[in-house]
């Protein structure tokens, strides 16, 4: 358990920064190009989503689910996996080459995919910044190898504190464009080819950065790095078996996401689309970011320890430990957001009334926050056993939903019963919807795998953090009230937004901590034990 605290507390360090740094590039970006009604900022969204797409489908999947283990199993090879690691970083920058080229050169297509719906103003600049951003790919896929693989070999910090450098070099290169060419136009059909130019190279030149910065950390591996083409023989005809599932599983969740831009890219120019979806969705993922991936993290890489040793019981131990440890943050994490979502919506919003178009969307999203935690861990542990058909099955059934979901949002929106301003709220609830199905049945499926997940023990804890984050949730919510609401202090600029948050978000960690004690909830010493990591000279 030291170990692993140490660890979770230098990921979580690292989440944090990079996840505070993010927020901030967030704010500039929505200061310099705006956000609700915003062609030119949804235009920048489509074109900068469209890497992280293409590269999902490809590598994020498959690292996540098949680098980790397979490394944890090289290390027991005479060489201490060297010759695999080299192998396999070769054939995936190989890769990762192939695919961006394909992908730059079909960017007009790839945004119709993503925005065929937004004016055609915007599709264009989205196409013209595309062929900037699409480069991307290769750059978040390097980062992602050498990521993994420090991981796999417990040295976590790297990996999560390199995005503080992509925020930096981002945020340099949105106030060089304020500078430049302020006041920067909204409408896309005003862009000029500078414009694009210092918006599009700059995001590329940080993502770039980003994966070098892992090579420095590389010698701390004590492996050598080099081309290797001789692909034969080492084990990667079992990493392309289980990496098929997951590249199949990637491309059903990219289809399903595309079909949701698709849908609330009718509302660009209108209402809340693509860039407040993303705004809203990076504000649900910090406290998923800090809290699940510090600490989910560790117990991945143990669990794969443990699952590689065939001790199944200490498996179990190890789901049944996280989850309840992930769950006393996260349920705190949904009150405090909950309370603050208008504050907090209003930091990446120019107005009161877009900040409580765009916590309609945040609250959506929210609704799957735990659930999303369950299944962090869950899926994580199919992976450490090589099982990625039965993550695929359970994946393909939530993006039929997500679909079902989306199309059901646009046929009410078509059908004149919800308003384009709520489109997008409605597409992110559909969403969380088939989130938690998701998650019900892929429990299901590893209760029935391993014979037992101890889900009782964690289900009265979830039921112990309900019954404290409910009352705190409302005490924020009432602060909130007290300072005016929304037609508050907290809602009319991005600084008080951010005041107003942090303010609520303390409140209910208070009342929350508060009840859990007098309840004497036996989580809260083992996660002040945690916490104590994070604190320096621990």
């Amino acid at each position: 358990m030291t170990s692993l605290g140490r660890a979770s507390a230098i990921i979580g360090a690292g989440t944090l920064v990079s996840r505070l740094t993010g927020l901030l590039r967030s704010i500039v970006l929505v200061g310099v190009l705006g956000a609700v009604g915003s062609e030119a900022a949804d235009a920048f969204t489509f074109a900068n989503t469209l890497p992280n797409s293409v590269f999902s489908l490809i590598s994020v999947g498959v690292l996540t689910a098949v680098i980790v283990p397979q490394i944890v199993k090289a290390t027991a090879d005479a060489d201490g996996g060297n010759a695999f690691i080299s192998k396999l970083f070769t054939l995936g920058t190989v890769v990762l080459v192939a695919t961006t080229a394909v992908a730059t050169i079909a960017a007009p297509w790839l945004v119709v995919l993503v925005a065929g719906r937004a004016p055609l103003e915007a599709q264009a600049l989205a196409t013209a910044l595309a062929y900037w951003c699409l480069p991307q790919i290769l750059f978040y896929g390097l980062y992602a190898l050498l990521g993994e693989a420090l991981n796999a070999r417990r040295i976590f910090g790297p990996f999560t504190w390199a995005p503080v450098v992509n925020n930096i070099v981002s945020i340099i290169g949105f106030l060089i464009l304020g500078a430049l060419f302020a006041p920067v136009p909204t409408k896309a059909a005003e862009w000029t080819p500078a414009m694009i130019a210092t918006l599009g190279g700059t995001a590329t030149l940080g993502i770039a950065l980003q994966a070098l910065v892992l090579l420095v950390f590389w010698r701390r591996t004590g492996l050598a790095l080099k081309p290797d083409f001789h692909w034969r023989g080492v084990g990667l005809g079992t990493v392309g078996k289980l990496a098929g599932w997951t590249f199949l599983m990637a491309f059903a969740s990219l289809a399903a996401g595309v079909l949701q831009g698709n849908i609330v890219s009718e509302a660009s120019g209108s209402g809340a689309s693509a860039t407040v979806t993303a705004n809203a969705w990076l504000i649900f993922m910090l406290p998923y970011s800090v809290i699940v991936l510090s600490i989910g993290t560790p117990y991945f890489t143990q669990i794969s320890e443990h699952a590689a040793a065939g001790r199944d019981p200490e498996v179990r131990a190890d789901i049944s430990r996280s989850i309840r440890t992930l769950l006393f943050f996260i349920v705190a994490a949904v009150a405090a957001v909950a309370a603050a979502a208008i504050p907090a919506s209003r930091v990446f919003t120019s107005s009161a009334p877009d900040a409580e178009a765009a916590a309609l969307v945040l609250l959506c999203y929210l609704v799957s926050l735990i659930s999303l935690t369950i299944l962090f861990i869950v899926q994580r542990t199919f992976y450490a056993y090589d099982d990625t058909r039965t993550p695929f099955w359970f994946t393909i059934f939530q993006c039929v939903l997500i679909v079902a979901t989306a199309l059901l949002a646009g046929g009410l929106y078509q059908a004149g019963v919800i308003p384009i301003t709520m489109l997008a709220a409605a597409v992110a609830l559909g969403q969380s919807v088939a989130s938690t199905l998701q998650t019900i049945v892929a429990t299901w499926l590893l209760h029935r795998r391993l014979g037992g997940l101890g889900v009782r023990t964690w289900a009265t804890s979830i039921g112990r953090f309900a019954v404290a984050a409910i009352p705190a949730g409302f005490a924020g919510w009432g602060v909130f009230q007290l300072m005016g609401g929304a037609g508050g202090w907290t809602a009319s600029d991005k600084i008080q937004g951010a005041v107003g948050t942090a303010i609520i978000g303390l409140v209910v960690v208070a009342v929350y901590i508060a009840l859990l004690a007098a309840m004497r909830a036996p989580e809260l010493k083992a996660a002040g034990g945690l916490v104590r990591r994070f604190l320096p000279g621990r």
